[in-house]
């Protein structure tokens, strides 16, 4: 086992993770530039694009058939946040920071706010070629965007990825989920015996086989509960802790600050370790750019696809600028880790909000720990079933997968902490590489569609996209009017008639709004 971690830690890790961060900067800032910088400017859009549903009535105020309901832009936001939200949030930025110090947080915030744009792009552009199962069910994301936007010669990359994603988040990711929940419990009881792992693998097991068995819209219903609330009380323990610690909030975010841009160095800690930890545990946390989100936004039945890539930018702020922060203020404002020694995940966030409210937050993170791993199981599963259901339709070999996530479930519970995350950290580069490959070349179409929103926008318009106004767009299955939320009000396609003959008049018009 020792072997394994260090040939992975040392021989694959280390090489891969010099190339990874820059990958992830240049391609976030390019996007942001190309957008105008959407992950900032369209914040409020954001919080409106997520509480959009599908339910109720159309446009034209007819009644909506459950069978067009499909799942919620909110619902699609928890399902990416089931598997966002969880260990990376707790343990990862505890294990970010004994390795790389305090100023691995600040660079955990500069990939969030980069990656934004990023997220947005992805997502969009899986909302765009997204298609249907058997149950009528959207899905898609980078396997599909990737052979439908780029073309069949594209298909064995697409392949790769969705074999790469199925591996990471059936089984790597979820192992790292159990590995977390025994880590806490094991701080709980003051044990880590072999009987407390095999009680916490077979009750984990267990519910995760009753809902996973239970389809996609089991797993929204179940995460759009879980998620909100648990992470909910979590952001109020950790405002708790900041007003006790008022006096000290100053000096904690100068230490974030200096160490980040090498001021003040911390031992055993250097600005390197600051930013290659900073860099991969914010990216398994919010995950911009790594091709998972989007197989979570292709589900959601929206009007326009720029309306998801809105809510899954706004998903990586909620996982880094507030969940991720909170931990890390939890962390800085105790007793402080020996950096760069001891690797520590969640016993080093329990240990540090005990000594700010009492022996109880031991038991709190436990709890919320507990929950939220097991809504990122959930979520990881959601997120690897798409990509199975796109390498196969047979139901014997989901049956199997599921199987086997369920296997790699109970092996979380007895592996080791650094090298489950090792391998975590591998395919995560991995599925960046393929994933960047994909969304650089294809993010021209993102950004029509960008203009094409902003455009309705601007006359007052609840903006609904049809394929017909990206003609030169190739493979596009849906998005053609047949879902009741992109019907038109008759006022609005009297107002979508006149920009159209304005647009021509002054021969401006580029095909970015078609009469529906």
């Amino acid at each position: 086992m020792e072997e394994l971690e260090s040939f992975v830690t040392d021989n694959v890790n280390d090489n891969l993770w010099k190339v990874i961060p820059f990958l992830l900067l240049a391609a976030g800032i390019y996007f942001g530039l190309r957008t105008i910088f959407v992950q900032i400017r369209m914040v409020p859009d954001m919080f409106k694009a997520v509480a959009e549903s599908p339910k109720g009535k159309d446009r034209e105020g007819r009644d909506l058939d459950e069978e067009y309901g499909g799942i919620s832009a909110f619902k699609a936001f928890t399902i990416s946040a089931a598997s966002r939200v969880g260990t990376g949030n707790i343990a990862g930025v505890a294990l970010a920071i004994t390795m790389g110090g305090p100023g691995a947080v600040f660079w955990m915030w500069i990939i969030a706010l980069v990656g934004g744009a990023t997220s947005f792009v992805e997502s969009t552009l899986a909302q765009l070629w997204k298609t249907k199962d058997a149950e009528g069910n959207y899905h898609g994301g980078p396997a599909y965007y990737i052979t439908r936007g780029m073309g069949e010669k594209w298909k064995p990359l697409a392949v790769i990825f969705a074999v790469a994603i199925s591996i990471t988040y059936g089984f790597i990711y979820n192992a790292i989920q159990t590995n977390s929940i025994v880590e806490a419990v094991g701080g709980s009881f003051g044990s880590d015996s072999t009987t407390l792992k095999t009680v916490v693998a077979a009750l984990v097991a267990i519910v995760t086989a009753l809902v996973i068995f239970g389809g996609v819209t089991r797993i929204a219903n179940v995460t759009q509960i879980v998620v909100p609330f648990m992470a909910g009380a979590y952001i109020i323990v950790g405002v708790i802790v900041l007003v006790a610690n008022y006096r000290e909030i100053p000096g904690m975010f100068a230490l974030i600050v200096e160490h980040a841009l090498g001021i003040k160095e911390v031992a055993g800690a250097t600005v390197g370790y600051a930013f290659m930890n900073g860099m991969r545990r914010g990216l398994f946390s919010n995950e911009a750019g790594q091709g998972s989100s989007p197989n979570a936004a292709a589900t959601a039945t929206v009007s326009h696809p720029v309306k998801q890539g809105l809510v899954q930018t706004l998903g990586v702020y909620f996982d880094t600028l507030i969940v991720c922060s909170i931990t890390a203020f939890i962390i800085l404002l105790g007793p402080a880790p020996m950096y760069g020694e001891e690797v520590q995940g969640a016993a080093l966030t329990q240990s540090s909000l005990a000594d700010s409210v009492g022996a109880w937050g031991t038991h709190f993170i436990t709890f919320i720990l507990f929950f939220l791993a097991f809504s990122s199981v959930i979520g990881n599963y959601y997120l690897a079933q798409a990509n199975i259901e796109y390498l196969t339709n047979k139901k014997s070999v989901l049956t199997v997968f599921r199987l086997g996530v369920i296997g790699f479930v109970i092996f979380g519970a007895f592996g080791s902490l650094p090298l489950v995350w090792a391998l975590g950290d591998t395919m995560a580069a991995t599925m960046v590489f393929i994933n960047l490959i994909a969304i650089i070349p294809l993010g021209g179409i993102a950004f029509k569609l960008l203009k094409n929103f902003n455009e309705q926008r601007s006359q007052g318009i609840d903006p609904v996209f049809h394929r017909e106004m990206l003609p030169e767009v190739k493979n596009i299955e849906y998005w053609d009017g047949s879902d009741p939320v992109t019907r038109r009000s008759a006022e609005d396609r009297v107002t979508v008639d006149e920009v159209l003959r304005d647009g021509a008049a002054e021969g401006t018009d580029e095909g970015g709004l078609t009469s529906l």
